[in-house]
């Protein structure tokens, strides 16, 4: 982490939101933000510091205690106006993002409107946050359940996703009554903070929405901080562990969406042409930086033979800074990613895979400081090669082979991640054998990467995911409210038994 005195000083500096108010941090820790297709140095975000972190906390403890009373309906009407800020400012927040994240403009508006779509399930969540109600359980006695916000939440998001996963988070956690501490990635804050401008414009009251900044210090604040009822997390698996692990021991609830290794099946008969497309579209896109990313291919019987129709599709991609009309794959974020990701290709090749497409030091005319790396192939790859057993989070397809069905099932299996999986087939009962005997959160069917709509919930498993709710849907709804049982009986005006023997019979 840089200090301040290796961090430019003539840029602008991202601000705190603390009670309603966008405040300069009092640090002296400061981060630069950098255009990973330029180096250009964006802006300074700084390392927030414990009082800040406390201030913030502060803010959300008061306003949660109007917040969580205000009506369900006034709640609803601010997310439908924050939906249509959103759609009018499309374009602006793409172009924030792709400057700071790399992603293509497309890519970035994607990355915004699935955000976008939470946000307008959020404005439901009259219809959401329901409790139910049993009449006459006993004589004259009814039992019905509220859920009832937990108090102050918080969310630790990461670089890949800027736009989206933040908006996984807050406005479910808003509209179900609770107040947000938001820590977003200190590689690329910008498109967040901007969000959160809009949320306030939406007319989320002061302290409902504070947003602080940092590193490694900030996330055991907030995991350790008294006041913070729950913590969602999306990110590595190392760090997810780390927030998972010492949130929970602060008495904390946790969920943490962590890394992966997801597998896409390609059965013999798939239909070629489609299947090439989707491949290339989920390895490749958002230059592989997807928890999501189809980053394994596990090609069975006759469609080994596909390889290098493979390698023609990915050839076909154009490497250039987002920005770029036509541009396929983005820079990755930064320069140690690129260094990591290439490290990773050689250890491919030292261990024995077979490089069928190397994309290390793409010529990228006008962006030769950019951070790099095209589409890369490995065939002939097997468990033990570190490019199989660790999630390469770049643009590099991983082939393996598998003689059926039943193989390849068994090897997705055997990996430890559980977030995705796909499979390509044109046969039914495949397809359904497939769904069946997978042990592993979402699976696509002719879907490369099976990201639920928020009228589901986002349900990784296994080594991917820590905590049994997901961050979206109606599981999002159960993880930020806590169920209050409440068991009634009323009487007429008659004073006699003066409260003795009124012991409910179930009888």
């Amino acid at each position: 982490m840089n200090d301040m005195h290796a961090v430019a000083t003539d840029v602008a500096t991202v601000k705190l939101l603390i009670d309603g108010e966008f405040v300069e941090s009092s640090t002296a820790h400061w981060r630069e933000v950098v255009n990973p297709a330029t180096q250009a140095v964006l802006a300074r975000v700084p390392m927030a510091t414990p009082a800040e972190i406390d201030a913030a906390v502060a803010a959300a403890q008061r306003a949660f205690k109007t917040w969580r009373k205000t009506p369900i309906g006034a709640r609803a009407r601010i997310f439908l106006k924050y939906q249509q800020l959103i759609r009018e400012h499309m374009g602006e927040l793409a172009a924030i993002l792709t400057a700071e994240q790399g992603k293509t403009l497309p890519d970035a508006e994607g990355d915004v409107f699935r955000g976008l779509e939470v946000v307008e399930h959020a404005a439901a969540i009259g219809n959401l946050q329901l409790g139910e109600l049993a009449n006459n359980v006993a004589g004259g006695v009814d039992t019905y359940t509220l859920l009832q916000p937990l108090g102050v939440c918080a969310g630790i998001t990461p670089f890949n996703f800027p736009a989206m996963i933040p908006l996984w988070m807050f406005p479910m956690a808003i509209a179900t009554g609770n107040t947000f501490v938001l820590k977003p990635s200190e590689q690329d804050p910008l498109v967040t903070m901007r969000l959160c401008e809009l949320a306030v414009q939406a007319g989320i009251p002061n302290g409902v929405l504070n947003v602080v900044h940092g590193g490694e210090a900030a996330v055991n604040a907030i995991c350790d901080h008294a006041d913070i009822k729950a913590v969602s997390f999306v990110g590595s698996t190392k760090v997810g562990t780390h927030v998972y692990q010492r949130a929970s021991l602060a008495g904390k609830r946790v969920q943490c969406m962590m890394g992966a290794k997801n597998h896409a099946v390609v059965m013999p008969d798939a239909n070629k042409e489609q299947t090439l497309n989707a491949l290339a579209g989920a390895a490749f896109g958002a230059a592989g930086q997807r928890c999501m990313a189809a980053s394994t291919a596990v090609l069975v019987g006759a469609a080994n033979d596909w390889v290098a129709d493979l390698v023609a599709k990915a050839k076909t991609l154009k490497v250039n800074a987002g920005t770029e009309a036509g541009t396929d794959v983005g820079p990755v974020i930064s320069c140690a990613a690129r260094e990591r990701v290439e490290g990773l290709i050689a250890s491919g090749v030292e261990q024995g895979a077979t490089l069928e497409l190397d994309g290390r030091a793409p010529a990228v005319p006008g962006f030769e400081r950019g951070n790099f790396v095209g589409p890369t192939i490995f065939s002939a790859a097997k468990p033990g090669m570190r490019i199989y057993d660790e999630e390469i989070f770049g643009p590099v397809l991983v082939v393996l082979s598998a003689d059926t069905l039943e193989d390849a099932i068994a090897l997705v299996n055997a990996n430890p991640n559980g977030n995705g999986t796909a499979i390509f087939t044109q046969s039914g009962a495949a397809a359904r054998r497939f769904q069946e005997d997978i042990d592993v959160g979402q699976v696509g069917i002719n879907v490369p990467i099976p990201v639920p709509v928020p009228l589901f919930s986002f349900s990784g498993s296994r080594a991917s995911k820590l905590g049994d709710l997901g961050p979206y849907g109606k599981q999002a709804v159960t993880f930020y409210t806590q169920t209050k049982t409440v068991t009634a009986r009323w009487f007429d005006d008659d004073t006699l038994g003066h409260g003795v023997n009124t012991t409910i019979s179930l009888k």
